[in-house]
């Protein structure tokens, strides 16, 4: 699907001048004026960068990176999946998503004070084409071209499935990183170097939080926030007592209990779930027994319990996924016609008549399969990941009163965990799918075979392969005609329901915890214009619509 613009972002500095009204010198509890705690529980940070270029940057592993570092558009991974320009006032792909026209905001300053141009953005894309910078992510830029105010950005390869990749590239200062020698490695720790567009800059940082305050040279106008600190805690249990207490306003956390724990501590706690197009999926592998068998697979499907899922595996904290197509309600656009409204349910019957028609039969209330032999398979996820680590008991459980399948649960290590699901070594693993905001991501996660590189999987885990789907899924993700992206969905969509490759749970989601004891405005569940997510690009929308409680 064509990512939707929001028209109103068209006036957002206009927007922002009017819901910003920033105070200084507040403390907490007037609203007008406090700072924002925003939490994290990742444990320790020791070593200071604000590069925000590195995953292992403290700017990147604290979030802080993504409210100095501004990007062309902001992509609500959630809601209506819309684009909003941002450093850039307006943005159109071309047909076939393979050019990228930006026009660049004007009257934005860089917080040195210096003018931001198009010549920023070029040079932010250019030094993946020249190799200063790694493209980690791989755009496959191929260079640029100016007409007037406009920029259009070329690339080797349609992004029609990788558009927020492009969109959320930070852009960097080319006045300040001309001169940086290896981008790849500086930490930018040096006087002056942690430069950006975004409405706060960095006052002070310590291993114990870090201080931004708000940028006086903001194109946006005042924000209400004058002061954000971002502090790291041990564990999630240390970050529930700092949200509880008012020692933290804002996280992203799975918090266990979360009613009892937070939301009851006080009527100004919120806690915001976000499904997005990814999901928890149950891989299968497809090349060895029991799950080679489709029959088996669809018995499955019809046997497991999506609602236990979200209910109890994951507290709520997700949404249950029962098309027959495994796209969840965010997508729901994109569920052909003919697949409308085909859902699974738990039908134990329906699941067994499909086992006998296969030749399955049972034996002192065991499953037994066409060969004569029980059938019984292993589940796999890594120790101490509680939520699914709680659905493999639910499934062994389900499967076993259900169908007399003896499931065993595997905890192991993250190192023994990788290496079978990329191996292909296991039975069955729980894992996260692509999003890549369509219905792409569940598809080329599950059925396609480019991620089988060198007999390793990064995707596809269980190994499905038809040459009709691996086309389909080129054509959808590189045509210029909705008519053939349409056509080969069709393809797509009926094998994945023909051949059950994968199960999805429930829809991957976004999570935010925040209290609104000083300030309103964030997203909710009836308003989501952003995840409520502080580690997420759309931060800085949430930042700009924020003003003062009464």
């Amino acid at each position: 699907m064509r990512l939707r613009t929001s028209i109103g972002a068209i006036g957002i500095a206009a927007a922002l001048a009017l819901t910003g009204c920033a105070t200084s010198g507040g403390d907490s509890g007037s609203g007008s004026g406090a700072a924002l705690t925003i939490a994290k529980p990742d444990g320790a940070i020791t070593t200071e960068s604000h590069n925000p270029y590195l995953g292992d940057s403290s700017a990147s592993k604290y979030g802080y990176a993504k409210v100095i570092f501004e990007t062309l558009a902001l992509v609500n991974p959630t809601g209506d999946l819309s684009t909003t320009p941002w450093l850039a006032e307006s943005v159109e792909w071309n047909d076939d998503y393979t050019e990228l026209t930006v026009v660049p905001r004007s009257g934005v300053t860089w917080s040195d004070g210096t003018a931001f141009t198009g010549d920023d953005i070029v040079f932010t894309f250019d030094q993946f084409l020249n190799g200063t910078l790694a493209d980690t992510s791989g755009l496959n830029y191929e260079g640029a071209t100016v007409d007037g105010d406009a920029i259009t950005l070329t690339f080797g390869d349609s992004k029609y499935v990788a558009q927020a990749r492009v969109l959320h590239t930070p852009i960097v200062p080319k006045h300040i990183w001309e001169n940086i020698e290896d981008p790849n490695t500086d930490p930018l720790t040096a006087e002056g170097l942690a430069v950006g567009t975004g409405p706060y800059v960095l006052d002070n940082w310590s291993t114990e939080s870090v201080t931004l305050t708000a940028n006086p040279n903001y194109w946006g106008g005042d924000l209400a926030v004058p002061e954000l600190h971002y502090v790291s805690y041990g564990d999630n249990a240390a970050l529930t007592t700092a949200l509880v207490s008012g020692e933290a306003d804002w996280a992203q956390a799975f918090i266990p209990q979360i009613e009892a724990s937070y939301l009851a501590a006080d009527e100004a706690n919120h806690f915001l779930v976000s499904p997005t197009a990814g999901a928890g999926t149950l891989f299968m592998n497809l090349q060895t027994k029991p799950f080679n068998d489709p029959a088996l697979r669809e018995a499955l499907a019809w046997t497991i319990d999506r609602q236990a899922y979200v209910d109890i595996a994951r507290e709520g904290a997700s949404e249950a996924i029962w098309s027959v197509t495994g796209l969840s309600d965010l997508l729901e656009n994109e569920i052909l016609p003919e697949y409308s409204g085909q859902n699974y349910k738990v039908d134990i019957d329906k699941a067994k008549q499909i086992l006998t028609d296969a030749g399955y039969t049972w034996q002192n209330e065991s499953l037994i399969d066409p060969d004569g032999e029980t059938v019984s398979f292993s589940i796999s996820v890594p120790a101490g990941w509680s939520d699914w680590n709680t659905e493999q008991a639910l499934l062994a459980e389900e499967l076993s009163e259900g169908l007399g399948i003896d499931v065993n649960v595997d905890q192991p290590d993250w190192g023994g965990w990788d290496a079978a699901r990329q191996e292909g070594t296991f039975q069955a693993i729980i894992h996260w799918l692509e999003d890549t905001g369509n219905a792409y991501g569940l598809y080329t996660s599950t059925m396609d075979t480019k991620w089988i590189v060198d007999d390793r999987a990064q995707f596809n885990f269980g190994r499905f392969d038809d040459s009709a789907v691996t086309e389909a899924l080129n054509t959808y993700a590189n045509t210029a005609s909705d008519d053939e992206r349409t056509a080969a969905l069709e393809v797509i969509q009926t094998a994945f329901v023909d051949n059950v490759p994968a199960i999805p749970l429930g829809a991957h989601p976004l999570l935010g915890e925040y209290n609104t004891r000083n300030y309103v405005g964030f997203p909710t569940e009836d308003d989501q214009y952003a995840s409520a997510d502080p580690t997420q690009p759309g931060i800085v929308q949430i930042l700009a619509k924020l003003t003062p409680a009464s």
